[in-house]
């Protein structure tokens, strides 16, 4: 047999197995695997998804059928492409996983057919395709919770006096009140009984709704009885009540917001995620903002450094210096903080503090739940917990006896 006939049978079996993609004799190009488009794609629909928001199950649904859509339209050209078959494998584990159907509606990368005015993640995603923003949309977490600890958007950590009523947030969008009360006579911590929420009039996607919530009143509708904004079957504005009376959620798809709000013990705790676009659009009359720039100086309680970490330092003081509530000390605080926080990060510190200084044994559940709200709602795995520092932004170091005169202060601060 000539070697040209062999050539040809070769030839032939590449072009079989999918190897080579012309005819012989022919000088077209081979076909171009498009399996890294298929996948930026996919990134690029999920990217600004989020397993705490009201439809992401049915979202990511609808991108990973879009993905398996794509893989399937260049599947020719990507035989033998080994990272065309892990995203076909990892497509079907994922389909698995979150009990997605292969027959159903795809998301599509086309903006005009996305978009929709009262869905925030599918207009920044269409204006990122025309060019508009270059990367997907920033997110930004604040939550309030104890007597009470503020995490601005700026991830700083406060303890404050703030009696009364106080705004949190107040932009363009969305307005946030809370009332504080004090938690034990001659003590000048408090903690949060009323919370008002107001999501603002948004063109055609919800009118104005308020919600308010106050202590053993948790609601989980709107001041006017109902329990969405919005038209159609996919309200822009919806309540979801998780527990009764102790814990609900606000979805708010028109402008890419998420709100917690619960009751531990006899006090209410908040935590909100909101697109930094939308959080930073405000007036400069509207600049007393808690979650945006802390509380004043002369509201604060804690160590000067933004952190209550004149508390602990990293090992446990062993002393009876420290003046706490009647039935806790300094070592039996700790140990049922430890119970709800191995990690000892500020919010163990928070909780520690908050039953020294109150006696409350619900504000270890407040401290627990606010860390699972920043889990389920900060960006930003990273910055989920916040550590202790010295001024110079190192970690805390010192003796038990200088820790112990710390917290000494502390109290006395809030006592006096």
């Amino acid at each position: 047999m000539s070697f040209s006939h062999v050539a040809q049978k070769v030839m032939k079996h590449l072009q079989v197995f999918g190897l080579i993609f012309f005819p012989i004799g022919d000088c077209q190009q081979p076909a171009q695997c498009r399996i890294q488009k298929c996948t930026t794609d996919f990134v690029s629909l999920t990217s600004h998804l989020n397993s705490a928001i009201d439809g992401f199950d049915s979202e990511f649904c609808k991108a990973l059928r879009a993905y398996a859509g794509c893989t399937q339209r260049t599947s020719k050209a990507c035989r033998g492409n080994l990272v065309y078959h892990s995203a076909v494998l990892g497509i079907s584990d994922l389909m698995s996983q979150r009990n997605c159907s292969k027959d159903g509606p795809t998301s599509s990368t086309n903006p005009e057919v996305t978009h929709d005015p009262c869905n925030y993640h599918s207009h920044a995603g269409a204006r990122e395709h025309r060019g508009g923003d270059q990367n997907p949309p920033s997110y930004l977490f604040c939550g309030l919770f104890g007597d009470p600890h503020l995490r601005t958007f700026k991830d700083h950590f406060q303890t404050c006096k703030v009696e009364g009523a106080w705004p949190l947030i107040d932009n363009n969008y969305l307005s946030v009140q809370v009332t504080n009360v004090p938690v034990v006579p001659g003590s000048s911590a408090t903690a949060t009984n009323k919370i008002t929420i107001i999501f603002k009039a948004h063109h055609e996607c919800t009118d104005q709704k308020v919600y308010q919530a106050v202590t053993d009143d948790l609601p989980a509708a709107f001041v006017d009885g109902t329990t969405s904004g919005g038209d159609g079957d996919a309200k822009s504005l919806r309540i979801v009540e998780r527990e009764s009376g102790r814990y609900v959620e606000m979805h708010a798809r028109y402008i890419g917001t998420t709100v917690f709000v619960r009751q531990l013990g006899r006090y209410l705790t908040l935590a909100i995620r909101m697109p930094e676009d939308l959080a930073m659009s405000y007036e400069e009359s509207q600049d007393l903002q808690l979650c945006v720039n802390g509380c004043p100086l002369s509201e604060r309680i804690d160590d000067g450094q933004g952190q209550v970490s004149a508390i602990l330092g990293h090992s446990l003081p062993r002393t009876s210096l420290v003046p706490a509530w009647p039935g806790y000390t300094l070592e039996t605080a700790s140990t049922q903080c430890h119970e709800k926080m191995p990690v000892k990060d500020i919010y163990f510190q928070s909780c520690v503090f908050d039953l020294l200084t109150t006696g409350d044994a619900n504000f270890t559940a407040a401290a627990h739940s606010a860390l699972e709200d920043v889990e389920a709602l900060h960006p930003r795995k990273e910055r989920w917990h916040i550590f202790p520092s010295s001024g110079n932004g190192t970690p805390c170091e010192g003796s038990n006896l200088s820790v112990s005169l710390g917290l000494t202060c502390l109290i006395l601060i809030v006592f006096l």
